[in-house]
């Protein structure tokens, strides 16, 4: 047994194990030791507010794609953040780290598996993408598999459109029907929305289930979505604020691949 009280093993087993399989105490305590949620997650107070300010002051790299999200201060900002999180939404707290309630990630998954349940049931056109593959890969990966067997249809747009950003060359390969941002040679972490944008011009999929831009210009576009967002990236806790989309998972959204099976646990709990 290891200090979570799973045992040796469990992190593969994770993957594999029918939902059910750990109590949700265990799901807990592997989000904490994962630092998928917690007090020990990778941003703390001041880069949290930092970010908020941005968002509020109209920075792009912020918007994810997403328009209209102004007219909120720092503080409402840092509210409803503090309310999908979990932690102390004080303003006048500058300094120590944001602590992610681990429940609030489950019910958020859970949240996230019913509609993911609901599309594959309709056998529905989804869409899966990241802008975090170093994180969040295995999890789309294991949620792509899920889906499609589950009845739903993956969708792969753009997979042979290649272009040049900065200079640079671009292009969206899928992994297991997942989407992320490719220079031929290695995945790319973005926050950018232009990938999303030039998918959606090829097909206009019944579901999204994605972060950052790919996320934010599925909403943008008025497709129901799904978000992954962290502690520090507002704009689709925003956006849902306002009522343009779906649930969003707010976590720790890059931490090792391999932790995020209480994730899957907890959202594939509501497939039947």
């Amino acid at each position: 047994m290891d200090e979570t009280g799973l045992e040796r093993g469990s992190v593969v087993d994770g993957w594999r194990a029918p939902p059910g399989s750990f109590s949700r105490q265990q799901l807990i305590d592997a989000l904490v030791d994962g630092r998928i949620a917690g007090d020990a997650c990778s941003h703390d107070r001041p880069n949290v507010r930092w970010k908020i300010e941005r968002l509020v002051d109209g920075d792009p790299d912020l918007q994810f794609g997403l328009s209209g999200l102004h007219g909120f201060t720092q503080e409402e900002v840092l509210g409803m953040m503090a309310e999908e999180a979990g932690f102390d939404p004080d303003p006048t707290l500058r300094t120590g780290p944001i602590c992610i309630d681990p429940n609030l990630v489950l019910e958020g998954c859970e949240r996230a598996g019913e509609r993911l349940a609901a599309a594959a049931a309709r056998g529905e056109r989804v869409i899966l993408a990241t802008g975090h593959p170093a994180g969040l890969l295995l999890l789309y990966m294991a949620t792509a598999r899920l889906v499609e067997d589950a009845g739903a249809t993956l969708l792969r747009p753009a997979q042979d459109v290649q272009w040049r950003e900065n200079g640079r060359h671009r292009q969206v390969r899928y992994f297991h029907g997942v989407a992320a941002l490719t220079d031929r040679g290695s995945t790319i972490h973005t926050h950018g929305a232009g990938p999303m944008q030039r998918m959606l011009e090829e097909a206009r999929p019944d579901l999204v289930f994605a972060d950052h831009g790919f996320a934010g210009a599925a909403i943008q576009a008025g497709i129901d979505t799904i978000s992954i967002a962290d502690v520090n990236d507002p704009a689709p806790v925003v956006a849902q604020r306002q009522g343009r989309t779906g649930p969003v998972i707010v976590m720790d959204d890059n931490v090792l691949p391999e932790s995020y099976w209480p994730c899957f646990q907890a959202l594939a709990s509501r497939f039947h």
